[in-house]
């Protein structure tokens, strides 16, 4: 599960670019089994920020834990090390 979270959050901040006020529809995160779940234990975390919309739910990353964030990625999936900024 460790490593879906990290999966997410680098597709927010990598590919997307979603931290703070911009964010993205959930509809656009299918592949993910455990959505439900990931998304729950995150927003515990604090590392990401939930739109609800009266037609859609989005969510973007938490610029306040951005270096939180960016590590926990890292130490997750080492592939990636220093693509993030």
């Amino acid at each position: 599960m460790e490593k879906e979270k990290a999966q997410l959050m680098f597709k927010l901040a990598f590919s997307k670019k979603n931290w703070g006020a911009k964010y993205e529809r959930l509809e656009h995160f299918k592949k993910f089994s455990n959505l439900d779940k990931v998304i729950k234990e995150l927003l515990k975390l604090k590392w990401i920020l939930f739109y609800k919309k009266s037609n859609y739910k989005a969510m973007s990353l938490n610029p306040k834990y951005k270096k939180e964030i960016i590590e926990f990625i890292e130490s997750q999936l080492p592939e990636i090390k220093g693509m993030i900024k």
